[in-house]
Formats: C-alpha cells, structure tokens, sequence
C-alpha cells in the first residue's frame, strides 16, 4: 500500500469526522469484541473509545493527526500487518480498503490477525450510479474508483460468513466523505470540504474545475434543484455505502494464506 495520504491527507482531519450513525453502526458490527486493529486508520474517526483500539497507518502525514487521546497508531501496511496470528478480537477497515494496492492480500492479513470477525465501511461499486456528482458531473470518479473498490462477491470470495448491512447516509452527514453532501450540494463548491475527499485530489485538477463550473451554474439558475425535486429534504439516501461483517469462528489463518 502506497502512502498516498502523505500528498492527499494535508488538513484531512479538519474535514473529516465521525457521524454518530455510522460510528454506531460500525460498533454494533464489531459486537463483543475488546480488542481491535483498526488497518488504514488515518485519523481515527470510528475507532470506539469503549474498546481497546490499535491503529495502523502507512502515511505519516494522518498519523501526525491523530489527536492526542487516540488509540496508539503504528506505521504499517494492510498488505503486511506487524502482528501476531489471531492478536485482536477484530480487524476494523473503514473507507480505505480501495487504497491497498494488494486488496486482497490486505483481506487476508485482516482475517490473520483476528480471532472473532473483520469488519469493513466500504462501497459497492455496483451503485456507481446512484450519486448524481457522478452522474451529472464527475463520470470520471467511474473509472476511478469501480476497478479499485472490492465488489461484495469479491469480499465474500476472501473473508468467511460475509454479512453485508445497507448504510444510508444522512442528509446531515457529520462526515466528509464523497457522499456526504447529497442534500447540500453547495458544499462540493467549498475548497475545504473537496480537499477532505480523496477523489478530488486523485482526478486531474482540470476535470474538478470543470465539473465545479458546471455544479455552481446549475445551482445559480435552479437547474440543480430541478432536476432533483425534493432531494435536499429527504432524510438519508443509500449511495452503496456498506458494513461488511466477517465472522470467523475459531478459524486459523496463516500469514498470506
């Protein structure tokens, strides 16, 4: 896994925050487990203080953000986890996952190093057209991000007892992901918000200006609106977002395998 954070993740923390209703989602999935790895843990935003969290992050840059009372974060890769077989009760991914360059290596390192489940927030690529910023302004985010995005088959191919939970996301999301503002549209506009989102940062600086131009005439003249009537009061829309809970029953898994 490339560090690719350390060019991207400049001032990623002030953008990104933990929504409540997914953090509690997430912890409802890691069910009655102590201890947990959070891999690709960046700035920590859904690592639950009621646990004993270790975080593992390749990019120096997110572990410089990590606020002071975070859980412990070790410089490390999925792909090659510096741990023991079966060291936590689980493994925690959240939204980083299509990062890895060795996705798959990356499950099985998850599914190593837990004793009870792995669980994952992820994307299904298969609702690539659900998002009307892809569909109406960055179709480039397609090419990007469904080849690096695991499918559901895929997860369940690599981690055992796959169950996967629908996470629709609130017209208040109190995260920045991509997704977050499906009901406030003006807030793609803002700089800040697009820098907390890695999307942004990985297409070519011509394409974002482009769709942003676009975005900020539509809204102007109410096209936008138009064609959306009723989106910005509706109360949550599923975008793909996923929990991905793995339980593992007493399985032991060798490094690699």
């Amino acid at each position: 896994m490339e560090a690719v954070y350390d060019e991207i993740g400049t001032d990623y923390a002030a953008a990104r925050h933990a929504d409540p209703r997914i953090a509690r989602a997430i912890r409802e999935a890691l069910g009655d487990a102590t201890s947990v790895l959070n891999v690709g843990a960046g700035s920590g935003s859904y690592e639950p203080e009621d646990l004993d969290v270790t975080a593992v992050d390749p990019s120096e840059e997110m572990i410089r953000q990590r606020p002071r009372a975070a859980a412990p974060c070790i410089k490390g890769w999925a792909e090659d986890l510096p741990f023991e077989d079966g060291s936590f009760d689980a493994a925690l991914a959240v939204l980083t996952v299509h990062h890895w360059s060795d996705r798959a290596r990356g499950l099985r390192e998850m599914r190593r190093v837990a004793r009870k489940r792995v669980v994952l927030f992820t994307w299904d690529p298969a609702s690539v057209d659900t998002f009307w910023m892809v569909v109406e302004y960055l179709p480039e985010v397609a090419a990007l991000d469904v080849p690096r995005f695991p499918t559901m088959a895929d997860l369940a191919a690599i981690l055992p007892g796959v169950r996967v939970k629908r996470v629709p996301v609130p017209r208040d999301c109190e995260d920045g992901f991509f997704g977050a503002f499906w009901a406030r549209p003006e807030a793609y506009l803002d700089p800040r918000v697009r820098r907390g989102i890695s999307v942004f940062r990985q297409l070519p600086a011509a394409v974002i200006e482009r769709a942003i131009e676009r975005l900020d005439a539509d809204l102007r003249s109410g096209a936008w609106d138009e064609r959306h009537p009723g989106l910005r009061d509706a109360a949550e829309l599923d975008l793909g977002y996923r929990i991905v809970d793995a339980e593992l029953r007493d399985e032991v898994i060798g490094r690699h395998a």
